[in-house]
């Protein structure tokens, strides 16, 4: 585009004219169009990749029809396919097409519109794939590729597959993890070791044999380590950075060979291998630019998973460590604010509500007030925990080593006390006696190491193990406070905002009343039964329920004696809902909206964990802070 000169020139007899211009848009825009619907439906989660892939499968075939047909009438099938899908999705936007609700919408003739249409375009992709049929054997042909290539990827997962268990049934698992975990190091020298083995293997290997034989052995590994406690996606986009390389390099890179079979035969197949060396650079280059920052690969899904209908609730024990760092700077820069909100709560009247209630909202105050103290014995033991991090972190790490070489020396022990049986069982004396010098030496080993753990580790780890348990109690005690403190308001305003809907039984439970006497059994049972269904849903519906639910046993089973019974329970009933609908009325003029204020003010602080899922306001930071790594190696 900067330069046409040097582009090569197109071959074009008719000239730069209306046709030539729609022949290009009609090769480029279908293809373009249907990778976007094909990709698009899988990222964006409206298909998943086997309905995504039948999905391309259809539209390569319509586009095939015209393509290879020549003649009257090209583009009707695929205009009809078109003509098709548009009517679908314009009716499925405007009407409920559910074949359950169609009668009670009065929507059959839409319905019938719709099948119609349906119809019509398997009737267009039938005819475009008749037309692939026909013309030179194109549906054949690609059919039998197509065979052969998901044979080929089924043979090769087979035999990895095979492979892999052949490696691990011989231990071999075992080994590749003993070599990685006694690297110095830790978890970033077993990385490199990994990626460096990968690449080179990308020179020799397509990339799915890597990716089904070398992965499933290293990537356990490497995600079981604590102390860089990488995410799954950040490894797999690392990795996969790293198999792509396997394009380019030679003598097997794919790119290569495709390259040098458009390249014209005066450029040497060795030119083509240097040129490609930039290339390469640059993608070891994006790998190197990935692993020291993870926040570009770990950031979107996080959010993307954050922000969606399923995220999960904040109290979610994989996002407790973010949880606890936003609240503990949230109370801090909005003391001011929160002090002011629970001094307003404090204000408001309870006289008017039941005795109940009225003793959950002094329970909210109480805690309310120890939400602050027990913060800072929170922040007061989380500074203790971490100033001991600096002397415990290097005898951890040596402690753990040396437990990791004891439990090596125990395997081998183990394993040479089996072969010691099985030499006893042949009467082997010799080998006996050998093993039992290698057992002897592997205690001495034990020993030896046992020896090498400094003597103050049992003083700092009970220490460091007590300042974590302070830790966890103080941030328990906390967490409890702000959910007493939240919880009961907010239970208190859907009570509160039940009335309207709690109102709605008040005629239906006075004919009840009015028919218990001498209405049928079975007749006042379903009554019974339809009120509490209306109640079911209702916050704080439960306490007129109680009594219906006794009565609705009483009639079930047809007791005439206990009528009276009954009656009582029903009338009883009655009197609650006109109690229960008297205070709630009276608290919706004259708190409702105090509590509903402060429900909100102390949200995303007070109120935070007792969330159902995480709030929009959250997604960013959470994302932010979840996509970093964190260490917690200290933890185990």
């Amino acid at each position: 585009m900067l330069r046409p000169s040097n582009a090569p020139p197109v071959h074009n007899d008719q000239g730069f004219n209306r046709k030539f211009f729609l022949q290009v848009i009609m090769a480029l825009v279908p293809p373009f169009l249907l990778i976007f619907v094909v990709l698009g439906s899988i990222i964006m989660g409206v298909a998943t990749v086997n309905q995504a892939g039948a999905i391309g499968a259809v539209g390569a075939t319509i586009m095939a029809g015209y393509r290879l047909y020549e003649g009257k009438g090209t583009y009707r099938p695929a205009i009809l396919a078109l003509v098709s899908v548009a009517a679908i999705i314009i009716l499925q936007a405007v009407y409920d097409l559910n074949i359950r609700t169609v009668t009670a919408n009065g929507n059959e003739f839409v319905v019938g519109l719709a099948l119609l249409a349906s119809a019509l375009f398997l009737f267009a992709v039938a005819w475009s794939g008749w037309r692939t049929l026909k013309i030179d054997d194109t549906l054949k042909g690609v059919m039998i590729e197509t065979a052969k290539t998901t044979s080929l990827v089924f043979i090769i997962l087979l035999g990895a597959a095979m492979l892999t268990s052949a490696f691990r049934g011989f231990g071999g698992e075992h080994y590749v993890k003993e070599f990685l975990t006694t690297l110095p190091g830790g978890f970033w020298t077993q990385f490199i070791v990994v990626m460096l083995v990968v690449f080179i293997m990308g020179f020799f290997l397509d990339f799915i044999e890597i990716a089904v034989v070398v992965v499933p052995i290293v990537a356990p590994i490497l995600l079981a380590d604590p102390s860089a406690n990488v995410t799954a996606v950040w490894l797999g986009v690392m990795i996969g950075l790293n198999i792509q390389t396997s394009f380019l390099t030679p003598p097997f890179g794919f790119a290569l060979f495709y390259l040098r079979g458009v390249a014209d035969k005066t450029i040497k197949t060795l030119s083509i291998y240097k040129g490609v060396v930039p290339f390469i650079l640059l993608q070891l280059g994006a790998l190197g630019v990935v692993g020291y920052y993870p926040e570009l690969v770990n950031y979107l899904p996080n959010r993307s998973y954050l922000g969606s209908f399923n995220a999960p609730p904040p109290k979610n024990p994989k996002l407790e460590a973010c949880i606890d760092e936003y609240l503990l700077d949230s109370f801090a820069q909005e003391r001011t604010n929160i002090e002011a909100s629970i001094a307003s709560i404090k204000n408001v009247n309870f006289s008017l509500l039941p005795d109940k209630q009225a003793k959950s909202m002094a329970k909210v105050l109480e805690n309310a007030d120890k939400i602050y103290p027990l913060l800072n014995e929170a922040k007061i033991a989380l500074d203790e925990e971490k100033a001991l991090i600096p002397d415990y972190r290097p005898i951890h790490t040596r402690v753990r080593e040396l437990e990791r070489d004891i439990r090596r020396e125990v395997r081998f022990i183990e394993e040479n006390k089996r072969k010691f049986l099985y030499a006893q069982s042949g009467n082997e004396v010799e080998e006996m006696e050998e093993i039992t010098l290698e057992i002897q030496k592997h205690e001495a080993n034990i020993a030896e190491l046992e020896k090498m753990i400094p003597p103050e580790w049992e003083g700092i780890s009970k220490k460091f193990r007590g300042a974590l348990k302070k830790v966890a109690k103080a941030d328990r005690l906390a967490s409890r406070a702000m959910a007493e403190a939240y919880e009961p308001v907010t239970e208190l305003v859907a009570v509160i905002d039940a009335a309207p809907d709690l109102e709605k039984v008040t005629n239906p439970l006075a004919t009840l009343v009015g028919q218990a006497a001498t209405g049928d059994m079975a007749m006042l049972t379903e009554q019974t039964k339809e009120i509490e269904a209306m109640l079911a849903p209702l916050a704080g519906g439960q306490i007129v329920r109680s009594d219906l639910s006794k009565a609705r046993r009483i009639f079930d089973k047809n007791k005439q004696d206990d009528r009276e019974k009954a009656i009582a329970l029903i009338t009883s009933a009655q009197s609650v809902l006109a109690t229960e609908l008297d205070w709630r009325k009276n608290a919706a003029q004259s708190i409702r909206d105090d509590l509903a204020q402060y429900a909100e003010d102390v949200r995303l602080t007070i109120g935070l964990r007792s969330l159902s899922r995480v709030p929009k306001e959250l997604v960013t930071p959470l994302s932010n802070c979840q996509a970093s790594h964190r260490d917690i190696s200290l933890f185990f």
